[in-house]
């Protein structure tokens, strides 16, 4: 982590894993430079919440910026000097994508090269960025690991992370910046985004709505809790790769996967209310299932994720319901 008196650059800090990273980091001392562009891709007053939250706080400074704004990403690491990086900021989900390709290469390709061009010019100890559970694509083998081949991207947005690591690895071959690369498992937590399935699925039971499941409930995802997801990248910042090149990838998954069904009737549960089910077929783009291997995180951190579903939707549970007045 970053010494007392540096900072931390935590782009997408108003986005669901930037903000409690930022917070986690500021509860620790830390000094963080948050940047967002606050686009309307969901909710921005649930941004604008998270940020209100975030800047209460005296070490903390906010730029509101677009990656794809080379001069001004450029600005903002002069200005800031952020001796670690944590690269959050993306465009976000499988299936929108098919419906907005160019929003994916602009932020996820484009964007990502700002931000290595400015670790570059301005060198940082340590760039740690967002990958994806979604770059294994149509891979057979359980559980994933960071060794398999991951050259069957099912969805754009696969295709736009594994574009990322590929970067990110011939940044730190030309150039010897620090790199680590981060797979995210199915994150969900409170302060989630209204995109994914905890928050979609709450919505629709409280409102007695359908709710859409689809390949008619055949898949499994590895739901990895947000307070594990932020632990893990706390624990990679302090560990920028020794190895030449200095580029490192890590899985950051529950290594549990969940049924869909499970997930529900988990929830439900939790809601105390019964869902009403839509079944529909695969969706373009979906996969059947996401299983992490995590041994490399655990070796090298000592920590691998491990929050119980059943608690961490019962904590989604209540910050919803607290949020919403519901």
């Amino acid at each position: 982590m970053a010494a007392m008196g540096e900072s931390v650059l935590v782009t997408g800090a108003a986005g669901f894993i930037g903000f409690h990273l930022a917070r986690r980091l500021l509860e620790q001392g830390q000094s963080v430079v948050g940047m967002d562009n606050m686009n309307a891709y969901y909710d921005p007053g649930l941004k604008e919440a998270r940020l209100a939250v975030l800047s209460d706080q005296p070490r903390f400074a906010f730029q509101r910026l677009d990656l794809i704004d080379e001069a001004g990403v450029d600005r903002l690491f002069s200005d800031h000097r952020p001796s670690v990086v944590v690269h959050l900021a993306a465009q976000a989900g499988v299936r929108y994508s098919l419906e907005n390709p160019r929003a994916y290469v602009d932020s996820n390709v484009v964007g990502f090269l700002n931000i290595l061009e400015a670790c570059r010019a301005k060198p940082v100890r340590h760039l740690v960025y967002a990958s994806s559970s979604s770059v294994y694509g149509a891979n057979s083998k359980l559980p994933f690991s960071v060794g398999d081949d991951v050259d069957r991207p099912v969805s754009l947005y696969a295709a736009t992370k594994k574009a990322d690591e590929l970067m990110a690895y011939t940044y730190s071959h030309l150039y010897g910046i620090p790199t680590t690369g981060l797979r995210f498992f199915t994150v969900y937590g409170p302060w989630g985004r209204p995109d994914m399935a905890a928050f979609k699925f709450t919505e629709a039971i409280l409102s007695d709505q359908p709710i859409d499941v689809y390949n008619f409930g055949e898949m499994k995802r590895d739901f990895t809790y947000i307070d594990d997801i932020v632990e893990g990248v706390v624990r990679v910042m302090d560990r920028p790769p020794t190895v030449s090149p200095p580029y490192r990838l890590y899985n950051i998954g529950n290594h549990e996967p969940v049924g869909l069904l499970d997930f529900i009737a988990e929830l439900e549960r939790a809601l105390g209310r019964k869902a009403k089910l839509n079944l529909r077929p695969m969706q373009p783009g979906d996969v059947l299932e996401t299983y992490a291997a995590t041994d490399d995180l655990r070796r090298d951190t000592g920590f691998a994720p491990s929050t119980p579903l059943s608690e961490g939707l019962v904590r989604f549970v209540d910050w919803y319901r607290g949020y919403f007045r519901t």
